[in-house]
């Protein structure tokens, strides 16, 4: 069944009894103009930095590909042999330089084994095959698109703002960006002031898709290909397994520390009180009843820690009203307000939704602690056995896969499960979590 919700309409989450979580979900059900445009410009100001920095890369595959170009002419007399080598690692530098990059702007590009740097075995090394393809598309297709990002924002900038500075200008001089024409008048100014209008609706329009299509050779190329599937996915299995049998002894020793250091030494102080008391009671029943209050205070604190903890291992919001009423309850509770989409036709196992509960809990901290966001967006979906969560926020980017604890826990609980994990999250924002779980492991 697809629920589509505020987080303060839910019922775990009454608006009358916390009119906080009411006041701060009013009008979040429709996505307003102002969030539109925030994502828009804020996806345009990705597609930049990211049609820049591939600009960079670029620039060296078109240096890596006329070495190559160079080697392989002046091997038909010996010569380039020597540089062979040099030049195999140099080809794999840049294309992990690349891997990098394309990490930074989305999902990561898993790199396959260190492919050969002597000539011999690189001629039939599919790997090395694949990047010689990636440099040569990556070298004519990624440094015009690149030119672009860099040249649209300077020139949407220079022929927005020429009225401001027309007049200065000497006679004669260029009046647009394009190297075209002169302005002699207001109306001319105007004129190139609606051309870096017409800039800036091509950033918007075109940037993104530009951005996908310069990092579309990369991720298609250089990632691990099928002849090396096998070996990585052992290795891969081999490593998550570990992870998750240390997130496993750390959840114990945490649970462990829970109980020790709260809920037991509270009935320790109950059983001290409770004695004390049945001594007092003859002789002073005033002070036994004032002892036994004070046990019976500790007793409920005992209680709620123990709530507490059995919260921590399985939240029993998730077996009363499954996972959408359990994302609900956790956006109600969220200081950054925050609006709930889920449609998950069937129940998955008890686990995974534990895991995927336990990733939106600390997806959701880690927004209202680190990202100065204003709005968050917590979408579920579950198609073809795949749990598929994404939570994105309008903050101010920059977080990293591997920067804190608490990420680094998702991804251990996502590895348990032989899942996916993505992180988009440029500078400026906006940040964007994506996890594919199977739903019945």
């Amino acid at each position: 069944m697809a629920v589509q919700r505020d987080a303060a309409v839910d019922p775990v989450a009454d608006p009358v009894a916390d009119p906080v979580a009411a006041d701060r979900s009013v009008g979040l059900g429709d996505e307003s103009l102002k969030d539109i445009v925030v994502r828009t410009l804020g996806a345009a100001g990705a597609a930049i930095a990211q049609l820049a920095s591939g600009l960079n890369t670029a620039m060296l595959a078109l240096l890596v590909l006329l070495w190559l170009a160079v080697t392989a002419v002046t091997s038909v007399v010996g010569v380039g042999l020597l540089t062979v080598p040099v030049l195999l690692r140099a080809l794999h530098a840049v294309a992990g330089r690349e891997r990098d990059r394309l990490g930074r702007w989305g999902p990561e590009v898993v790199a396959p084994q260190p492919p050969p740097t002597r000539l011999r075995l690189a001629l039939v090394d599919a790997t090395t095959r694949r990047e010689l393809r990636w440099l040569v598309r990556h070298a004519t297709l990624g440094i015009p698109l690149g030119l672009l990002g860099v040249y649209l924002p300077i020139a949407a900038v220079r022929d927005t703002t020429f009225p401001l500075y027309w007049t200065f200008l000497p006679k004669g001089a260029t009046a647009t960006s394009l190297a075209v024409g002169s302005a002699h008048s207001w109306p001319a100014a105007l004129a190139v002031a609606l051309l870096g209008v017409g800039w800036i609706a091509i950033i918007l329009g075109l940037a993104p898709g530009m951005a996908r299509l310069q990092a579309r050779p990369g991720r298609g190329l250089l990632a691990a290909g099928p002849e090396t599937d096998l070996s990585l996915r052992v290795a891969e299995l081999t490593a998550t397994r570990a992870a998750a049998l240390d997130a496993h002894a750390t959840e114990l020793r945490r649970i462990e520390r829970s109980l020790h250091d709260g809920a037991q030494n509270r009935l320790v102080s109950v059983t001290v009180l409770v004695g004390a008391a049945r001594r007092m009671v003859a002789r002073d029943p005033a002070g036994a009843d004032e002892l036994l209050e004070r046990a019976q205070s500790a007793a409920e604190q005992a209680l709620a820690e123990l709530r507490t903890v059995a919260r921590g291992i399985l939240p029993p919001v998730l077996a009363d009203r499954g996972l959408a009423g359990a994302l609900s309850g956790l956006a109600a509770d969220c200081a950054v307000p925050c609006r709930i989409d889920v449609d998950v036709p069937e129940r998955c196992a008890a686990s995974v939704e534990a895991s995927a509960y336990f990733v939106v809990a600390e997806a959701l901290t880690n927004i209202a602690k680190h990202s100065g966001a204003g709005h968050a967006v917590v979408t579920a979906r579950g198609r073809d056995g795949r749990l598929l969560l994404r939570v994105e926020d309008d903050g101010r980017g920059g977080a990293a896969a591997d920067g804190g604890t608490g990420l680094t826990g998702i991804r251990r609980r996502v590895a348990a499960h032989d899942g996916r994990l993505s992180l988009a999250s440029p500078p400026g924002g906006p940040t964007v979590l994506e996890v594919d779980l199977p739903c019945g492991s």
